[in-house]
């Protein structure tokens, strides 16, 4: 098939207009990428297949580049995948360097796109045959691995982050039994029998305990640091620059985050969240995290780009989702006569080379779309301070309220926020907590799932190689912050005598 034949107006105006749909919902924290995928497909089923397919992609790529504008302006993060960027992107934010952190932000999410396609579209049979032969016992070490970063993106004591993380797990019991179907937790509330939902308690967490932070103390430099006071913003050749000198970072965190993207159920968050805390164990300069390092902006925006294309690897070989978003367009596929599965080259090449073809052009197409974006909220930011402040409330609200029409997750929302407010006077970090809730439930279930399958026994856990390395892994994560600092001081020790 000839690319050149996307780009009729009957493909491209509806891909354009796609992709300025998952801008909007991207950056309204709330609505997520995958919600912005089901408002999408019912649409496209009156297109034309390539027209319908080129909506769906570019609407889900820039929906996961859009939630990093309100996470870098206002510490809210539009979508899951976008919650590391309100480490560092906020961070350089309020330091006036917000459009630098958003023009790096959106050429590493193009960066990242374009090496996950390219491995979607290389190495798309063996990266799925492997996750395929993962067991329960494989995702419990693979979920754990993930809680474990939060030892790494934890600003400060390390023990701090493990306890938010800890009661991000707790969070997650709430609800039904995932295996035997009785109430957690719920104390008769009706409510609470489908868990606690992420979205509202992130929203609370990293939004409206900002503004509670402002309003508590409303100093004249703590208004000042408004994140629309920048500086001019940096050149073309400033951004490709820091770009180059970053290629390593960017290719090692496109890998990573198709990688994990790849693997059934990981998702895009996942893949932020891992590249972020390796970046960090990497970097010439980790102390820098957390306080407006462009290579904590760098690392995760480029994995969680690239995990979106890493998840169709197991959606189209093997018509196993590898996160909500594939699964809804696996619905669509069939739509359009295209059936997942080992044969779908051979039965359906054409559409194929199609949907490889729209995912490239659609990272191209994210550069202009992107910047129109960031420009727009860019603009909406030059409001008065206590103008974005209520913005950001009634934001918060309405986001919370679009989950299920529920005004049961709005008083979540605030409850968290309350708890966000405290946790961040008392210097526990936020994310752990968010990490927590959403591995919470994989943990569990594969856990119990191995369990009931070996009736009871451990050993499984422990003596298969995946596991194996997985645990090892753990173990010097953990361990090495104690162990830097025992080497250093042998160090000091050996430098200090005669």
């Amino acid at each position: 098939m000839n690319w050149l034949e996307l780009l009729t107006p009957g493909t491209l105006i509806p891909w354009l207009l796609g992709m300025v749909f998952g801008i909007f919902v991207g950056a309204t924290p709330g609505l997520t990428a995958t919600m912005a995928v089901a408002l999408i497909v019912p649409m496209s089923y009156y297109l034309p297949a390539n027209a319908g397919l080129a909506m769906i992609i570019g609407v889900s790529f820039t929906a996961i580049f859009a939630g990093d504008i309100p996470a870098t302006y206002l510490r809210i993060p539009g979508t899951p995948a976008s919650a590391a960027a309100t480490l560092d992107g906020h961070q350089m934010a309020l330091k006036g360097r917000g459009s630098t952190a958003m023009l790096l932000d959106l050429w590493c999410s193009c960066l990242g796109g374009l090496v996950g396609v390219l491995l979607l579209m290389l190495l798309a049979p063996q990266l799925a045959r492997f996750a395929l032969k993962f067991s329960s016992f494989e995702y419990f070490w693979l979920a754990l691995f993930g809680l474990s970063m939060s030892a790494l993106v934890s600003t400060g004591n390390t023990l701090n982050g493990l306890l938010a993380a800890c009661m991000g797990m707790l969070l997650s019991t709430v609800g039904l039994d995932l295996v035997s179907g009785a109430q957690r937790f719920t104390y008769g509330n009706t409510e609470l029998m489908d868990g606690i939902q992420f979205i509202p308690v992130m929203i609370g967490l990293f939004g409206l305990s900002e503004v509670l932070k402002h309003i508590w103390t409303p100093t004249p430099s703590a208004i000042s640091t408004a994140p629309h006071t920048a500086s001019r913003p940096p050149t073309f050749a400033t951004i490709i620059r820091s770009l180059w000198n970053h290629k390593r970072l960017i290719g090692q965190s496109s890998i990573l985050g198709s990688v994990i993207g790849a693997l059934p159920g990981a998702g895009a968050d996942i893949a932020a969240w891992g590249s972020y805390g390796l970046a960090q164990k990497t970097s010439a300069h980790p102390e820098a995290f957390g306080k407006g390092s462009p290579e904590g902006v760098i690392a995760p925006t480029s994995a969680n780009n690239a995990a979106v294309a890493g998840a169709w690897i197991p959606a189209m070989v093997f018509g196993i989702p590898g996160d909500a978003v594939t699964a809804i367009v696996l619905g669509a596929l069939m739509v359009y006569d295209i059936k997942p599965g080992p044969l779908i080259f051979e039965q359906s090449g054409p559409q194929v080379k199609a949907i490889f073809g729209i995912a490239l052009i659609t990272q191209l197409l994210l550069l202009p779309a992107g910047w129109i974006g960031i420009k727009t909220f860019d603009r909406l930011l030059k409001l008065p301070r206590h103008w974005i402040l209520t913005a950001v409330v009634i934001f918060s609200i309405v986001g919370a309220y679009a989950l299920q029409n529920s005004m049961f997750d709005v008083y979540v929302m605030a409850i968290f926020g309350l708890v966000g407010f405290a946790m961040e006077r008392l210097s526990i970090p936020l994310a752990p907590l968010i990490l927590g809730l959403i591995l919470g439930p994989m943990v569990e279930k594969n856990l119990r799932t191995g369990l009931i399958k070996t009736e009871g026994d451990w050993q499984p856990f422990l003596t298969r190689p995946f596991c194996m390395v997985m645990a090892t892994l753990m173990l010097l994560i953990l361990l090495a912050p104690v162990l830097s600092r025992y080497v250093y001081a042998r160090s000091q020790v050996r430098g200090n005598r005669p």
